[in-house]
């Protein structure tokens, strides 16, 4: 196996899940389906230091804190992910999940969330991180440039990978990423890729 690829598993308690998560998995080339379980004891043999898990568990919020915990002490980078927002998205990531992720999302999305993960950032679906209050700010006004430069991030593009496919040098996609960065806040590809998920300007 190349260094570059990275080894994913799948813990869920749907099988049709599973199944639909590991085609996913196995149609990108820098990823492994690694092992799909029912229980994190089913596949617990399998996993391995470095490893990203895909943990979908029914389970009280203290029964799956403990999971994480125990698997994120072995080097197991955990992506949990829901079928509708927790009562508390923060009780994970203190347990020491990277992420959460929604079960709503689509192959984009969790093809980007994986990859941000594995590059050491955090990632949290828009739809299960959203304020419920309605937002008054004005919408963000994004040019077909940046819009480009947004969706290639989302699929896991580097800074050379983007100034190649683009046709630009490397200065000029730092350059729109800064006025990104002034536009929304951040210009950290998990905050760009939530952002553009989110307001539809890439389709999960």
């Amino acid at each position: 196996m190349s260094t570059d690829v990275s080894r994913v598993a799948v813990v869920g308690d749907c099988p049709a899940y599973r199944y639909g998560l590991a085609r996913v998995i196995d149609s990108a080339p820098d990823l492994e389906f690694a092992v799909g379980a029912r229980s994190v004891a089913q596949a617990e043999g399998e996993l391995e230091s470095g490893d990203l898990l895909l943990l979908d568990l029914q389970e009280p919020p203290g029964a799956l804190s403990a999971t994480v915990s125990r698997l994120a002490a072995r080097g197991v980078r955990v992506l949990v992910v829901y079928a509708a927002p927790p009562a508390d998205i923060a009780e994970p990531i203190r347990a020491g999940a990277r992420g959460c992720l929604s079960r709503q999302a689509g192959e984009l999305e969790l093809l980007a969330a994986i990859r941000l993960v594995v590059a050491g950032c955090r990632y949290i679906s828009a739809v299960l991180a959203v304020d419920p209050r309605p937002c008054l700010d004005p919408p963000c006004r994004v040019t077909k440039r940046e819009r480009e430069i947004m969706e290639l991030v989302a699929v896991g593009e580097t800074d050379h990978g983007i100034a190649v496919r683009l046709g630009i040098s490397e200065n000029t996609v730092h350059s729109h990423l800064d006025r990104l960065r002034d536009k929304i806040g951040s210009r950290r590809r998990a905050d760009l890729t939530r952002f553009a998920l989110s307001h539809d300007i890439v389709k999960g």
